[in-house]
């Protein structure tokens, strides 16, 4: 049974739940409108239609719509070696649905993660806790309003965080350029020190700032 043949028995089992499904490059797609009934289309997705793995699950911000946040849903059948996504969304608001945790236990790891980075509560989850930062840290660092930067925080005798500055730290994307090398993440250098484009990269760790190319003897420079 092909993945769109899946879909559809999803569709007619829940009818009026799903938008249309979308088939593109192979996948298929389903957006269910309800969150709150997305644990019982996950089970009929495992126990009726065999998917018995969630490889995946993640959230989207939609900064500036409502409703702001969209969970994504990666299953996969091992006996008909199909993949299927669901999608739903929930607002800002509520920040809430149902946990699946009960139906893959691999959710559980994953529900914390995106409870800890977005602020999404899983309803009847066993133990939605933070899984990255520390309990009591009063921000969601993936949200899009997070600043890249980060934010100050001061918890007496827990931790604290400063605000890092981004000039010419690491992993910052240049907007726009030439082509997608000089675009992607990279310690990066005031511009003006940086060397011609296509000039070898600089290396500050050796004296003059510049790589030495691996067939020059250090004797011979």
């Amino acid at each position: 049974m092909s993945p769109l043949e899946q879909a559809k028995k999803l569709v007619d089992q829940f009818a009026g739940m799903f938008e249309p499904p979308v088939e593109f490059r192979g996948e298929v797609t389903l957006k269910l409108k309800e969150a709150d009934r997305i644990a019982d289309v996950c089970s009929a997705a495992k126990h009726r239609l065999g998917f018995d793995a969630l490889v995946d699950l993640s959230s989207l911000d939609n900064y500036g719509e409502d409703p702001r946040f969209t969970l994504v849903y990666e299953l996969y059948s091992y006996a008909s070696r199909c993949h299927l996504r669901l999608k739903t969304d929930v607002n800002e608001e509520r920040s809430e649905l149902p946990t699946v945790t009960a139906i893959w236990r691999t959710a559980e790891w994953h529900e914390r993660e995106i409870y800890d980075m977005m602020g999404i509560r899983f309803r009847g989850h066993p133990d939605l806790r933070r899984i990255l930062m520390w309990e009591g840290y009063p921000y969601f660092p993936l949200r899009k309003d997070f600043p890249l930067a980060g934010k100050p925080t001061d918890l007496p005798d827990i931790a604290f965080t400063r605000p890092a500055p981004l000039e010419g730290g690491p992993f910052v994307t240049a907007p726009g350029g030439k082509n997608s090398i000089a675009r992607e993440p990279r310690v990066r250098i005031p511009e003006s020190h940086a060397p011609p484009f296509g000039a070898p990269a600089r290396n500050l760790a050796e004296p003059g700032g510049m790589v030495t190319p691996a067939h020059e003897p250090l004797s011979g420079r």
